[in-house]
Parts: structure tokens; sequence; C-alpha cells
């Protein structure tokens, strides 16, 4: 037997990846309505709202988180490679437990990549060090050290010299140029590759732009591939021009790197690819003339874009797909619509199709446009280093010792050491502290029985508050809401009757009740009773009709509904039918 919440069904809203579950949400809201939202805070300052449209063409899914503009000590955003490699991929939920353990993090997709090699289609610029460089004929995204969005087509210039003259490299790529510089972000090794000299620089510093980056070489290799030195680079010249590398940097011989970004995105915080350019001005952008086929910009699939309100704020969206019996996905300029509809100045995508989605606290929030979560090469995570609190479970106490949701689970995270105060406070000045102390990063679980100073708690609503100074100095608090209610308890469900399914419970005073047969997914089959009941006992039974006939032997579930002067609460008990068998 379960207990469920009708006021906000927040869990359900933050782990949307039950798959049944989602979808009959869909299935039954096509029947009422043409648009659902529902938005919950996933922590503080960040929320996260999933629309559901059905168009003329099918349903569509929207998922969208807006949170802080991203500066200062408390939000950060910025991009983060799949496996800290350029040629990693990785799931996003696994990228985002990976570089966010004790953070409480939102991620989505970043940039198109190369499915065999893994590796990003664009600019990866993090902590101001180049590591992928920008493919000139899309929009890249930098995010500046103010938490601005800059959104431009963005040009790499790279060169090396010896005791030579200057010579264009590359960066990280494994093109049959002339030359290309390797650092440790592309991996453990160079590629494998014949024809080919490759100096090594054991100690190089980081590919940071606009100034000079000198090593010496200290090893000369022919083929690859080679162990790329950590906090080293590995120089390889390939064809005829490795005579050029042979004469102009031997063993022992300095090698001055220069690496350019135009326009000069040297002083950004970090730069991500993507594409296209969704929004400029406010106003949606039909045709970007970017490097995309026409046919993947034009096609209704899963996307992924970022975009910046006004106010500074950041967009966080992705839009579902999979097909027309749960989202059928938007096609590049009507995502562009749904973001300027959303309030975006600036708006870029970011990847789509079976990678594409959005993850909250390693926890997907999109459904993955395949039924199995995709692998992405590189991802933004915005990052809240607060404390922060996560939905109580229960959110409808009940302690009276019916064995349902007797007791309270209540979590909180720190990101930082922390001097941290938990308490709760209820109706008429009810308080209790659960916790105060020093805490280390990382997720803190408490319980409640539902007593203070040894009495059974007021039933309402209460508040749990966490209050965390990091060693910062730096003070954040976090709320959640659940209630105590003990109107509805001891519901079972045992053939009555005739043998037919009947329905127990107790209300502890008057309530108007609802009670509905529901298929384990929660589509209603039949609304049983609809009335308002003084306290006592009741008895409901169900003779296993629907709509006039007989309904299919099966798994089912009863759903009793109370609400009260204290508020609303929910049971759930399932049963199985098998008195309507064919002949």
């Amino acid at each position: 037997m379960l207990r469920k919440l009708l006021i906000a069904a927040v869990l359900a809203v933050l782990l949307p990846s039950v798959a049944a579950s989602a979808t009959a949400t869909s299935q039954r809201s096509a029947q009422q309505q043409p648009h659902s939202v529902s938005t919950v805070t996933l922590m503080p300052g960040v929320t996260y709202t999933r629309e559901v449209d059905f168009t003329s063409r099918g349903p569509v899914v929207l998922d969208v988180v807006t949170a802080p503009r991203p500066y200062g000590r408390l939000y950060t955003l910025a991009p983060v490679l799949a496996n800290g490699t350029v040629g990693g991929t990785e799931t996003l939920t696994g990228l985002q437990g990976r570089v966010a353990p004790a953070a409480a993090s939102v991620a989505i997709d970043g940039d198109y990549f190369n499915t065999k090699s893994g590796r990003p289609s664009g600019i990866f610029l993090q902590g101001g060090v180049l590591e992928n460089e920008p493919l000139s004929g899309r929009s890249s995204l930098g995010i500046g050290t103010d938490g601005i969005l800059q959104l431009a087509r963005v040009a790499f210039a790279g060169t090396w010299q010896g005791s030579g003259q200057r010579r264009v490299l590359e960066l990280n790529t494994p093109k049959k140029t002339h030359f290309t510089l390797y650092t440790p972000a592309y991996g453990a090794k160079t590629p494998s590759e014949t024809g080919v000299t490759e100096d090594v620089i054991s100690s190089f510093p980081p590919a940071t732009m606009g100034q000079p980056l000198t090593g010496t070489v200290t090893q000369v290799t022919d083929g690859g591939p080679t162990p790329i030195p950590p906090g080293g680079a590995v120089l390889v010249a390939r064809g005829a021009h490795a005579a050029h590398l042979q004469a102009e940097a031997p063993v022992g011989q300095q090698v001055t790197v220069r690496l350019l970004l135009s326009p000069d995105w040297s002083a950004l915080a970090s730069a991500a690819g993507g594409g296209p350019l969704l929004v400029k001005n406010g106003k949606a952008v039909f045709d970007a003339g970017e490097t995309f086929d026409s046919r993947s910009l034009g096609s209704r699939t899963a996307r992924c874009a970022i975009g910046q309100l006004a106010d500074g704020r950041i967009l966080l969206v992705a839009v579902e797909g999979g097909g027309p019996a749960y989202s059928i996905g938007m096609s590049s300029y009507e995502l562009a619509v749904e973001l300027v509809r959303l309030g975006a100045k600036t708006a870029i995508g970011l990847g789509s199709g079976a990678p594409a989605g959005l993850a909250f606290d390693g926890t997907l929030l999109t459904r993955p446009s395949g039924g199995l979560e995709g692998r992405v090469s590189d991802a933004l995570v915005l990052s809240y280093s607060g404390v922060y609190a996560a939905p109580p479970a229960p959110a409808v106490l009940s302690p009276n010792g019916d064995g349902v949701d007797d007791t309270e689970s209540l979590a909180y995270r720190v990101a930082r050491p922390s001097q941290v105060v938990a308490r709760l406070s209820g109706p008429g000045g009810a308080a209790v502290t659960l916790a105060s102390g020093t805490e280390q990063p990382g997720l803190h679980t408490l319980t409640w029985d539902g007593t203070v100073d040894g009495a059974a708690a007021p039933e309402g609503r209460w508040t749990f508050t966490v209050t965390g100074t990091d060693d910062r100095g730096v003070t954040t608090t976090a709320q959640r809401t659940f209630s105590v209610d003990d109107t509805l308890r001891s519901l079972t469900v045992a053939a009555g009757p005739g043998g037919y399914p009947t329905a127990t419970f107790a209300l502890t005073r008057t309530a108007d009740v609802v009670v509905q047969v529901e298929r384990p997914n929660g589509i209603s089959v039949k609304t049983q009773l609809d009335a308002t009941l003084a306290a006592g006992s009741y008895s409901v039974t169900w003779k296993g009709n629907a709509a006039g006939r007989k309904a299919p032997n099966g798994r089912y579930q009863v759903d009793v509904q109370a609400t009260s002067s204290v508020g609303t609460s929910s049971l759930v008990a399932p049963f199985s039918l098998t008195l309507n068998a064919r002949k």
C-alpha cells in the first residue's frame, strides 16, 4: 500500500524517468486539455518546468530549467568533457555524478560530436585553457566571468616555432594537416599514425591563448601512438613536413606555440561548441547560414538549447523526442520560437537526437528518445554551491502506526565544509531542531517520527529549513514543505460481497472523499465514490465494471483521496481482478 500526494506530485515531476508513468500522464492529459504545465523548485533560485502541448502534429514535451545568472560564489555554469578527454563519451547522468558529487547541479547535453571518435564538433574552453578548436562555420557559446553569454562564430589560428620560421598547427585535431599539437586533454596518447615525426615536450604550459607557450623537446619518435606526458605535450608533423620538425625542433630545442581565437575570447571563463544561433536580440532566427545539413535542422527530434533572459537569468531547454505516442520533438526553428516565447534575448542550439537530455542531481528530467540514456561528448553543468534540501519523503506524513508513511525522511546536501542547522517548524509555533554542527561535503539524511517533545506533532503544513555557513563564510538557506495529516488511514482491498474487490479505509475527521479504480499506471477506470464523509470507517465495493462493460481481468489499484480542513492526502492499494473470465 502506498500513499501519494495530490498537491504537487513533486517526486514524480523531479524523477520522470519512469517511462510508463510519464506516458500515462500524457495520455490522461490529452483527453482533458491541450496544454499542461507543472513547475517545481529544484534548488534555491532554480526552477524546473515541464510543458506538455497537444498539437495537430502530435504531443510535444518541453523541459525548461530557469536559473540565476551564473556568476559570484553560488552559481557556476561550465562545460565538462566526458571522461575528462576530448575523445571520451559517457552518459549525461554519469558525467554529472562524476564532476559534481557534492554540489546540487543541472546538466544538459552540450555540443554535437563524432560518434566514432567521441570528439566534440566545436570549441571547448575550460578555465581559460583551450582543449578543442572551434568550428568556424558554426556558432560557439562563450561564458563570461560575469555570467553573460556570448554567441559568435569563432576562428582559430595556431603556430609553432623552433629554430626556424613560424608554422601553422592544429590543436588536438587528428586531421591530415601538416602539424598538430596534442595536449593531455586529448587523452593518454597520440593517435596511431605512420609517416610522422613526433616531438615529446615533457613540460609544457596549459593551452592558454594570446601569449607565448614554451617548452623544450625531450624526445623524438617516429610514428604514433606516443604517450602524452601529464603537464606536457606532443607536437606531430606529417608527410614531407616531418623534415621541418626534425630539423627545427630536435631534442633540446625550445619550441614556442601561440594560440589565437578571433574574436579574442581569451578573457572568457569557458566556451563550448553548438549551434545554430537560435535567438538574436529577442527574435527567432530562421536560417543562421551555418554549416548544418538543412534536413537535420528541419526534422522534428529531441533537441537542447541554452538561452539568456534580459535580466541575465539562464534558460536550459530540452524538447523531448521519440515518436507520436509521447513527443514528436521540434525542428530547430520551432525550438527558436519557443525560446522567444520563454523570454530569451539570445540563444544557441546544443546537441540533438538520442544524446539530447537534461538531468538534475544524477537523474534524467527528460525521457530518452531511444528508450535508453544516450552518451554525450560534453555537457554544460550548472552547479549550486550553497546548501540544498531534497523534497521530503513522504510529502504527507501520517504517523498513526498503520505502517504507511509513519516517519519522515529529510535530506540535505552541502558542497563545502559547513556549519549547519536543520530545523522543522509547524502549526502553532511548533519547532524541532534535527541537526546542528559541522558537516562535510555530501548528502546527509535525517528522519523524524512526527513527534514534538514526545507528543504527537500538530497536523498541518510543516517547513524543513536548513541553514549552512560554509568555509568561505557564505551563508545560504534551503526550505522544503510537507504536511502532517492523519485524516486518511488503514486502506486495504480484499474480496467482499460476491467476491468483488472491496476497499476499506478510515477517516479521523470530515473530508471530501474520491475513490477511484485505476490501472497500475494511474489511468482512471472508474470513479466509485465522490462524496463528503464524516469521521468513521467505510467500505466501497467495485463490481468489476467500467463504462457499462465488464472490465478485463488483471492488475488494478484503488486510489482514495481525502480533502479535509488539514489538507489533501491519498492512499493507494493494488489488487487483482479475477472475476470477469472470458467464456
